[in-house]
């Protein structure tokens, strides 16, 4: 029969690969408390099966406890690759009409965004060929008036 230390150990390196296959930081905390376990028979051989899991239960749940007291849980909003109002006031060309009632494209020869071509949106309509001036950013949209 496989000694309870071998068995902690495998546990052990089992959850911490994978945490590293997802990265969520729940199942380190889990897989370091059955390496703790590990370590405590190593230490302590004579240990209760009841000592063992009392031991395990308090480091996986405590240490996950203090984590996400202490966890700065980041934005998700990130704004990379979208303008922050640099971009408003650019001028490019209408490459299909634009109206009220017909969302349109238009063009610019240096990317704005990373593109050079956006979809656009106007309240007036601008017919293909004319020059167009960014007003505001709306999602992934371009809102132009006559330039």
């Amino acid at each position: 029969m496989i000694e309870a230390m071998w068995m902690w150990g495998a546990l052990g390196l089992i959850l911490l690969g994978l945490e590293m296959a997802t990265g969520t930081f729940y199942m380190l905390w889990f897989g370091v408390a059955a390496l703790s376990v590990t370590l405590a028979l190593w230490l302590f051989p004579a240990m209760p099966n009841a000592g063992q899991f009392a031991i395990f239960a308090a480091l996986s749940l405590g240490s996950l406890a203090l984590w996400r007291l202490n966890y700065k849980h980041t934005s998700t909003n990130s704004r990379l690759g979208q303008s922050r109002g640099e971009e408003i006031g650019r001028i490019g060309t209408v490459t299909a009409t634009c109206s009220a009632r017909q969302v349109g494209k238009i063009h610019f020869t240096q990317g704005v965004m990373g593109s050079c071509d956006w979809t656009a949106v106007s309240d007036d309509t601008l017919a293909v060929g004319s020059e167009a001036k960014i007003v505001a950013v709306e999602g992934n949209t371009l809102r132009i008036i006559q330039a």
